[in-house]
């Protein structure tokens, strides 16, 4: 009996788990959607990308790789900076803008954020 109550309450608990493992920290989240909703390419191992397939590109990296992006940096360092199967940098060409490599380009996007956040507190 005790044991079946013991299962009970944890399987209470597995949906909170994995709804927890599925959410991204709102400074990637930011920096995602930021990407997504610009009017900037995403320039992958030589092939211009929208905006919106960056964005899903790197969530997908995201979702796969997690464990490598403790931080937002490391976000940005490990998984938003090149290709991992070819190790070429991804550079974001925006409008009028020459391209620049998408770690500089989500760097400053970050530091923004953070000013933003600091401002509202």
């Amino acid at each position: 009996m005790r044991l079946a109550l013991i299962l009970v309450v944890a399987t209470l608990f597995i949906p909170s788990f994995s709804a927890h493992a599925d959410e991204v920290p709102a400074e990637i989240e930011y920096l995602l959607t930021t990407i997504g909703s610009s009017d900037c390419v995403f320039i992958r191992n030589g092939k211009r990308h929208d905006a919106r397939d960056a964005e899903d590109h790197l969530r997908m990296k995201y979702r796969r790789g997690k464990r490598y992006a403790p931080t937002t940096e490391a976000f940005i360092g490990r998984l938003a900076s090149k290709s991992s199967m070819s190790k070429k940098l991804y550079h974001i060409e925006c409008p009028g803008a020459e391209p620049v490599p998408s770690g500089e380009w989500l760097s400053q996007r970050l530091a923004e954020y953070r000013v933003s956040q600091d401002d509202a507190q």
